[in-house]
């Protein structure tokens, strides 16, 4: 089985036994792919988006490391709340992906209903948050204690939702009482519950490991039962903002292990929004803040 790419921005597709086999959906990073049973089959490529707009240029092994992060994150929370893993072990995927082009950045998951809106649990006040509290004293219709500068520790983390973007689109904030009526107020009192628990128990064990976790977005789906499980990544790159707990300093903005370097090249090139070739230095910059948070939170390295 080979892999091969369709166009610009088109999904990935496999050839097996000399025909395609094309992934349900074809996400920003991620593709899925129905794997039966009520499973499906979870690919995370090495793309980049910045700005909702997906680069050209792949950043090697980013697929990789988001994986692998998210496995290990899976398996330590997994006493605090269920998710949607149910193997990376190609040996347990069906025979039509028993491919190394799956290996070590896949995994199988559990079909879900999916929540959705991306829950976001900040415990320090940076990015969006900031911005609000400057101008509001708040964020989402919650108010923050007057005096606070950037970068400061929330006195307790804070839980917000927002609507999904699509591609070209813009997540929109939306407050605690409109998800409720969104998603049903049971199920959003659980989800806020287990963000924070998972929240709380990540970020004590990344401090051990010299990493502020600053923020972070998860996203829920919702099994036959009704309840609540983690689902697509977790605690990664892309969906975290961390911080080298040895530089922190309060009150200014900081270097980040994710992609914000790539935001500011962007911007700095007057280029945010567009989607051009990264120059070499940009992607092997990208590729080690990718792979130095991989190393501090799991002791590994990526190829281990």
């Amino acid at each position: 089985m080979s892999f091969s790419k369709v166009g610009a921005g088109g999904a990935p597709f496999f050839w097996q036994e000399g025909r395609p086999i094309k992934s349900s959906y074809s996400g920003k990073v991620r593709e899925l792919y129905d794997a039966g049973g009520g499973r499906l089959l979870m690919l995370a490529s090495d793309r980049i988006s910045a700005f909702d707009v997906i680069m050209p240029t792949p950043i090697p092994k980013k697929g990789v490391i988001l994986t692998k992060l998210s496995e290990f994150w899976f398996n330590f929370t997994k006493d605090t709340a269920q998710n949607h893993i149910l193997s990376t072990d190609l040996a347990d995927y069906p025979p039509e992906f028993q491919s190394p082009d799956f290996q070590g950045r896949s995994m199988l998951v559990r079909k879900l209903k999916m929540v959705m809106l991306e829950c976001t649990v900040s415990g320090y006040l940076t990015g969006s948050c900031y911005k609000s509290y400057v101008k509001t004293g708040g964020f989402c219709g919650t108010a923050l204690p007057s005096g606070m500068a950037e970068s400061q520790q929330l006195p307790e983390p804070l839980f917000f939702t927002s609507t999904k973007a699509g591609r070209g689109e813009h997540d929109v904030y939306i407050s605690f009482d409109e998800a409720r009526r969104m998603a049903g107020e049971g199920l959003m009192e659980k989800i806020k519950d287990i963000s924070l628990k998972v929240y709380a128990k990540c970020a004590a064990y990344a401090l051990s490991r010299g990493i502020i976790i600053a923020d972070t977005k998860f996203e829920f789906g919702v099994d036959s039962d009704g309840e609540p499980v983690l689902a697509d990544e977790i605690l990664t790159p892309d969906s975290s903002r961390f911080w080298a707990a040895a530089s922190y300093t309060c009150g200014v903005p900081h270097n980040s292990y994710d992609k914000q370097f790539l935001r500011d090249w962007l911007t700095a090139q007057g280029l945010a929004g567009a989607a051009p070739h990264l120059p070499q230095e940009v992607v092997n910059k990208t590729m080690e803040k990718y792979t130095s948070v991989y190393k501090a939170i799991t002791g590994k390295d990526i190829d281990q």
